[in-house]
């Protein structure tokens, strides 16, 4: 997760320069992490520079969010954009594939060590669009629970392998927070649940959603399925926590977690912060509360911004590049963050790292938001939608109204066009 704030145009890197001596081939690489992913980000590029002395990286971080995603398709409609460059997975449909991204060629990917079948299939699916792959994956980053063991253990909920508990059904979770309330500290949330944070609780929609298996649209992105029952019942599930006293609406989570508080629903971003503090803790994906296993997931991916006559060796040392740090990903999972590459999973350091072992299922369980120009993370979607699951959590709307409300936006946002697409007609967005 990188954060958001950050120079809107900072040079990073020891590649800041145009061509490195000796260099015989440059690549201009932007990128949005800032913070422990720069800094990770920066090691990897190092790395890669002192195996590849013959290509210089000219590496940017931009600002997180919309601005970094305005300027890069402005860049890549004026033919004027780097080499390379990162973006979230879920914002890829929406960027025009073909005509701001350019697609990969698969078989120089394979030549540097990247194959398809080094993927999780959903994951390297989600970048491709008509047949083509306009998105190599690097990660993947997931929303967890995190738990105090020092509490659990008071309370009685830690298994034998000393890691939480299973929970399979609302019931269960509640019960598990209303024992851990009994052994926490006074003065402390029981769980904290970014209660007033649109990006959060959105998330949190998300994963539970997908958990009921709920859908949102057919198959052509032409109808709306959305569920406004399954939805209502989502939206009751995180109301309950404040209405239960489990939560402080607008309290510090990280801070009480630190403090003792026994549970904290935060990206993976978080785990060297906790880790830094040295806590006696661990990290599960989301509870499975409606049966089925889905926490929600988004990727940090490489793409080629759109370069008329892209090709020869600049391009070859993009693929190069991206490779690279895709196949040098250990380091990068010292974010916290999955990697997308699945054979660096099965490596004994990444085994070794905790709590990253516990919650490297959720790459087989991932709750997405739909493929539709719209979603994608900071993007329309999360803006229209996320407030009103925090209306709803906060208690200001009733959570049957707030689905209600939520299938009709779907409905107006499915039948609106995308404003990076020059070429695609708006699609119809009638409702089941």
């Amino acid at each position: 997760m990188t954060v958001a704030g950050s120079a809107a145009f900072a040079a990073l890197g020891t590649g800041a320069d145009a061509l490195a001596s000796g260099a015989d081939t440059r690549v201009r690489y932007w990128n949005l992490f800032s913070g422990g992913d720069g800094s990770n980000m920066i090691a990897m590029l190092d790395a890669f520079r002192k195996e590849h002395p013959d290509i210089a990286v000219k590496d940017s971080t931009l600002q997180w969010g919309n601005p970094f995603y305005t300027k890069l398709a402005m860049a890549a409609a004026g033919n004027r954009a780097p080499e390379l460059g990162v973006m979230h997975l879920g914002r890829v449909a929406g960027f025009s594939p073909g005509r701001l991204l350019d697609p990969w060629d698969e078989k120089l990917l394979a030549k540097y060590g990247v194959r398809k079948a080094d993927y999780n299939p959903a994951l390297w699916n989600r970048g491709v669009i008509d047949g083509k792959l306009y998105a190599l994956p690097l990660d993947i980053h997931v929303q967890l629970c995190f738990y105090r063991r020092d509490v659990l253990k008071k309370a009685d909920l830690l298994g034998d392998d000393g890691r939480m508990i299973d929970v399979t059904s609302t019931a269960e979770w509640f019960d598990v927070l209303k024992k851990a309330k009994k052994a926490q500290k006074k003065g402390l949330q029981t769980i904290g649940l970014w209660t007033n944070d649109q990006n959060f609780q959105w998330w949190f929609f998300v994963a539970f959603y997908t958990q009921l298996g709920g859908r949102w649209f057919d198959d052509g992105n032409t109808e709306v399925l959305f569920d406004a029952d399954k939805a209502t019942e989502v939206l009751e599930f995180l109301r309950r926590h404040v209405t239960d006293g489990y939560v402080i609406p607008g309290a510090p989570t990280g801070e009480q977690f630190i403090n003792g508080a026994p549970f904290t629903w935060e990206g993976n971003w978080s785990v060297p912060v906790f880790s830094g503090a040295k806590l006696d803790y661990g990290a599960t994906p989301l509870p499975a509360v409606f049966g089925k296993r889905a926490t929600h997931a988004e990727s940090h991916s490489f793409v080629l911004p759109h370069r008329s006559g892209r090709g020869g060796a600049t391009n070859e040392a993009a693929h190069q590049l991206a490779a690279y740090v895709v196949t040098h990903a250990l380091q990068w999972a010292a974010g916290g963050h999955i990697p997308a590459y699945t054979p660096t999973l099965s490596t004994a350091a990444y085994k070794k790292l905790t709590p990253n072992n516990e919650y490297v299922t959720a790459m087989d369980h991932q709750a997405t938001e739909p493929k539709v120009w719209f979603a994608g993370s900071t993007g329309v979607l999360a803006q229209d939608l996320g407030p009103m699951v925090v209306s709803s959590t906060m208690g200001s709307a009733e959570p049957a109204a707030v689905g209600q409300r939520m299938k009709k936006e779907l409905a107006k946002l499915l039948a609106s066009k995308n404003p990076m697409d020059g070429t695609t007609a708006a699609q119809g967005g009638a409702v089941a």
